[in-house]
């Protein structure tokens, strides 16, 4: 039994993070000790989510309730926990699924923390952080988890990831189209290894360049595999090409899957380990692996210790903004002035809204990049944003976070087409539209790219309406802004908004008085 952090009266901060794979979800429970992390508890529950996609991405019913049902019994034992205190992240099956927006939105009804939906190399990334931080080594090292439905390769040295790159190949898709019902055979084995050199191929000549000193496996697949080997009395060290394929011919005795014992297989790992065998041999044979360790961390106490850094303010999010804006020129002094009214808005308006933290530093980021199309073209340089942003390798932003920044960017000016603003499962719609509106401000009321232009700015907020107040003097200068924000009014009217601007209604009334006499 662990100890919650109510029972708990020593000062230490406790973390949960969860990890909900393509074959089983894990949680493990932390806390801080005097700056590190020490572990008290995990769980662990076989789920196989990537078992019930189809052909066409679409996650079974079953498969879902599967995964629903693990997530209230994770539900239970993080009752006491903070949600700024758990990160829940989903891998291959969640990213691929066509109808994950199902799953998330009722698991939203039961599970009381946001999941956070990651990339391919983002999940990478994670992994090297876990095995990187869990166990020093001096020099470059490459890092590999077999998943249920990806497999994941990190190249770095120290903390710092250099290569990443996630293949679309785990044990239990490759288990379900090459090892059906755990029949075995030497044929089934050749398709399965030679479609993961395939799929390796495109990574292999850049990883091969950059090189390694130490080969690290982690997770469930590479444990059972180096577990069986030291069983069978053939290693008590790292793995070897030549243990992997002495494995292989040992398998091709038996007719299936079922008929397997053997120390270090547990029964839950039966139907995967010659799936799981075959992508590490033809790892092996394309990166030309000498010897691989094992190391009892990856993605979730990757996901710890960046948690630590947030807690310690050390957002790697905004290393990978600033990449961007080194990488395309961004003009940097408009970027920050329009940031900086950005953000002065929202602080007049947080609590009408109800706006957190989080939400003003993605408002902030996505002021900063606002611009980041312009390298392609400045006409239509909010399409060009958004795709530069929908695509790009963001380090520390889960895949709804960029497509909220893409979604910003896309729309900070000109129509906004309704129609065209994704779903989120973390974000409702009305933080959206308040986001984008206090973004479009921002950019219209800094047009002249000016310091010390704009006058003090005056907001307050309602449901789905703003109120700015400039001084009339003022704008009765700024004609042409003028014209703009009257656009905008009509802009925001179309997506049920109201932005009441006092001084351009008095401009408009002097205006017809003119006009009278």
């Amino acid at each position: 039994m662990i100890t919650t952090p109510q029972q708990d009266n020593a000062a230490s901060a406790y973390m949960a993070a969860v990890d909900l794979g393509s074959n089983s979800f894990h949680m493990v429970i932390a806390r801080i000790v005097q700056g590190d992390i020490q572990l008290l508890h995990r769980e662990k529950q076989k789920v196989q989510l990537a078992e019930g996609l189809n052909d066409d991405l679409v996650l079974s019913e079953e498969a879902i309730e599967r995964g629903l049902t693990v997530l209230r019994q994770f539900a239970d034992t993080l009752q006491p926990f903070a949600p700024q205190s758990v990160r829940v992240i989903a891998t291959y099956t969640l990213r691929r699924a066509k109808n994950a927006a199902t799953f998330l939105r009722r698991a939203k009804t039961l599970f009381p923390f946001p999941i956070e939906v990651i990339s391919g190399q983002e999940e990478a990334r994670f992994i090297y952080q876990g095995v990187a931080h869990f166990e020093h080594f001096d020099g470059k090292r490459l890092v590999m988890d077999i998943g249920g439905g990806s497999t994941e390769f990190a190249i770095g040295e120290g903390s710092q990831p250099l290569r990443l790159a996630s293949r679309n190949m785990g044990c239990v898709s490759y288990a379900k189209t090459h090892f059906g019902a755990g029949k075995i055979s030497s044929r089934r084995f050749q398709r399965a290894i030679v479609q993961a050199e395939q799929e390796l191929e495109p990574i292999v000549s850049s990883f091969r360049a950059s090189g390694w000193q130490q080969a690290v496996g982690t997770s469930g697949t590479i444990k059972t595999i180096r577990d069986i080997v030291v069983g069978l009395g053939w290693s008590q060290g790292p793995l070897e090409l030549t243990q992997l394929l002495q494995l292989k011919d040992y398998l091709l005795k038996f007719d299936s899957c079922d008929e397997l014992q053997l120390t270090g297989l547990t029964e839950d790992r039966k139907l995967l380990i010659c799936s799981g065998l075959s992508i590490l041999i033809a790892a092996f044979q394309m990166l030309q692996i000498e010897q691989l360790v094992y190391v009892d961390a990856a993605l979730r106490e990757g996901v710890l210790y960046e948690m630590t850094d947030r807690l310690q303010h050390l957002d790697i999010r905004e290393q990978s903004i600033q990449s961007l804006v080194q990488r395309y020129a961004i003009d940097q002094a408009q970027a920050e002035r329009v940031k900086q009214t950005a953000l002065q808005l929202l602080a007049q308006v947080k609590d009408s809204w109800q706006l957190t933290d989080e939400a003003a530093l993605l408002l902030g980021f996505a002021a900063t990049v606002y611009e980041i199309g312009l390298q392609i073209n400045s006409s239509g340089v909010q399409k060009h944003s958004a795709y530069i942003l929908q695509n790009a390798n963001l380090p520390g932003f889960n895949q709804e976070q960029q497509q909220l920044l893409a979604c910003l960017v896309r729309f900070h000016r000109r129509k906004i087409r309704a129609d065209e603003i994704p779903y989120f499962s973390l974000y409702e719609l009305p933080l959206v539209i308040n986001l984008l509106v206090l973004l479009r401000l921002a950019v219209l009321l800094n047009q002249k790219r000016r310091d010390e232009f704009l006058p003090e700015l005056q907001a307050s907020a309602r449901v789905q309406s703003l109120q700015l107040q400039l001084p009339l003097s003022w704008l009765q200068q700024q004609t042409v802004l003028a014209a703009d924000l009257q656009q905008e009014q009509k802009s925001l009217k179309k997506i049920a908004f109201k932005l009441d601007i006092p001084a351009l209604q008095d401009l408009n009334d002097a205006q017809l008085n003119q006009d009278a006499v």
